[in-house]
């Protein structure tokens, strides 16, 4: 059947090459999909002849021995009888030769045989040659009539017979049909229902699985300390080497777990052990035994991904009864980047660049894979906007922000990052009063990232900060919280090691420094 398309209520605009990312409103809600706590079709057997446009027909003659008419018989009939009449008359006439024409050899064409008694097939009548009788030759006649109606009626029957069988094969494309063979016997013929999403699928279904995440309780009739499945997310098996498997899925999947298993689209059960995770890009790499793994995603080029291209969501939404399920829509936008809240104090504290698509994503989906046209990964689904107002809007994590994350998680346990061993406080968030008399920030700065605490040893404490420090430049960047100043900490193209240029306002004086990044801790910046 034929591939459907989601109207959609908008679709954002692709950004131009090199754009910098599209926010969304800081207004909305955005939260992680958290893991899961007519045309009638004539049919022959009810069909009637009634349902057939075929004329009646009546079993009298239409005409009295007199000539006349029956008081029943229509217009139509009695001429049809009249005639009847004029060829008998004719026919007890002597047969004359008929004037010759091509092809019949100059004879008169035999009368056609009747069907009642005492008619002669051969033509002739015991060698006598008389021509056949009245009564004999009339009933031939209507015989005759008879016969042709007959056929004419039969002929509908066939037509109507193969218009049904059009009609029905068009309105049905089920996977099956029915078809019956001269012998009268049926059987069933499969369709092959191909489609490009089916074939993508087939490449990557079965390597998306459910994540569960299991954590300490306590049992209330033995008061025993157990474990219980605490949550559900999905996960995406993305390599296979020397008897393991890797699983990249959320961090927020897995997070507070004693113990993690996945489950396969097989059902097999395998425990998992978990390798590392990333807080600030929501990431996590699970370690499995390759015993059950029958298919290994592919990751596609996420920077290549259009606007309106179609996207493919597949995962275990409201936990493992239904695992695999598939949803299908468009990339709605590229290059978006949402606030995030990565330590659920109610405070956004990180901005993640993600796709935007209107593929379903619901509670259980977190973790599972954003899929193209062609069965590849472009994304792992990790957010929707969960507001009453608002439909279809989700977000997954490109593929290129991935890759090189798990990469660092597969082989260290962790992500290096680069730090500059400070703990951070946005200037905004500081009362306007204490602006002026502690910072003593010069009028019109109302931004930056104030240096609450700075560590001893590290990048800051050599480059000379100190606290009550307003950073407002980095790297040739402004720095207008403490998120900014991340973003520009943490991009792609920063490394440990590398010297970088801070501007800062201290005692109202803006001051300049170089600063050489060193690895990052968990706490600090």
């Amino acid at each position: 059947m034929d591939e459907k398309n989601k109207d959609l209520e908008t679709q954002a605009k692709e950004p131009a090459s090199g754009a910098s990312p599209e926010k969304l409103p800081e207004s909305q809600s955005y939260t992680r999909s958290e893991p899961n706590g007519d045309a009638a079709v004539h049919n022959p057997e009810t069909a009637s002849t009634k349902d057939i446009p075929v004329e009646a027909v009546h079993s009298a003659e239409g005409v009295t021995p007199e000539g006349q008419p029956f008081a029943t018989a229509t217009k139509e009939e009695a001429e049809a009888s009249s005639t009847h009449a004029f060829f008998d008359e004719a026919a007890s006439e002597p047969a004359r030769p008929a004037t010759q024409a091509s092809g019949n050899n100059g004879t008169v064409p035999p009368i056609p045989p009747t069907r009642a008694g005492g008619g002669n097939l051969s033509g002739n009548n015991g060698g006598g040659g008389e021509p056949p009788k009245k009564d004999g030759k009339k009933k031939t006649i209507w015989g005759a009539f008879l016969a042709g109606i007959l056929g004419v009626l039969i002929g509908a029957l066939i037509v109507l017979g193969f218009s049904w069988g059009a009609l029905h094969d068009d309105n049905n494309n089920d996977a099956t049909s029915t078809t019956t063979s001269n012998t009268g016997t049926t059987k069933k013929v499969t369709v092959e229902n191909t489609t490009g999403t089916t074939q993508a699928l087939e490449k990557v279904q079965d390597a998306v699985v459910s994540v569960l995440n299991y954590q300490a309780g306590t049992s209330i009739s033995t008061g025993d300390t157990t474990e219980d499945e605490a949550s559900s997310g999905s996960g995406v098996v993305y390599k296979k080497s020397s008897g393991k498997a890797y699983v990249v899925t959320n961090n927020h999947v897995v997070e507070g777990a004693n113990k993690l298993e996945v489950t396969f689209s097989s059902g097999k059960k395998a425990e998992a052990k978990l390798v590392g995770t990333d807080k600030w890009n929501d990431l996590a790499v699970l370690e499995i035994s390759d015993k059950y793994v029958t298919k290994v995603a592919e990751f596609g080029n996420s920077d290549a991904v259009k606007v309106g291209e179609i996207a493919i969501a597949i995962g275990s939404p409201l936990g493992t009864e239904f695992a695999g399920s598939v949803t299908q829509g468009i990339v709605s936008g590229v290059n978006r980047t949402v606030p995030v809240d990565t330590n659920g104090d109610g405070t956004e504290d990180w901005e993640a660049e993600v796709i935007q698509t209107d593929a379903a994503i619901n509670p259980g989906n977190s973790g599972g894979a954003l899929v193209n046209i062609e069965g590849q990964v472009i994304g792992i689904n990790s957010m929707k906007i969960s507001t009453e107002n608002v439909e279809g809007i989700g977000f997954a994590i490109p593929s290129n922000t991935v890759v090189p994350i798990i990469d660092q998680l597969e082989k260290n346990g962790e992500v290096e990052r680069p730090s500059l061993g400070v703990t951070l406080r946005d200037v905004d968030t500081i009362p306007e009063v204490q602006q002026q008399q502690v910072l003593k920030l010069p009028s019109g700065v109302d931004y930056g990232a104030m240096v609450q605490q700075v560590v001893a040893g590290s990048a800051a404490d050599k480059a000379g900060l100190k606290e009550y420090d307003v950073i407002v430049e980095m790297n040739g960047k402004k720095v207008t919280n403490s998120m900014t100043l991340r973003q520009i900490l943490y991009a792609n193209d920063v490394k440990i090691g590398d010297k970088m240029e801070v501007k800062y306002y201290r005692e109202g004086k803006k001051e300049t420094t170089t600063v050489t990044l060193t690895a990052a801790s968990s706490t600090n910046q």
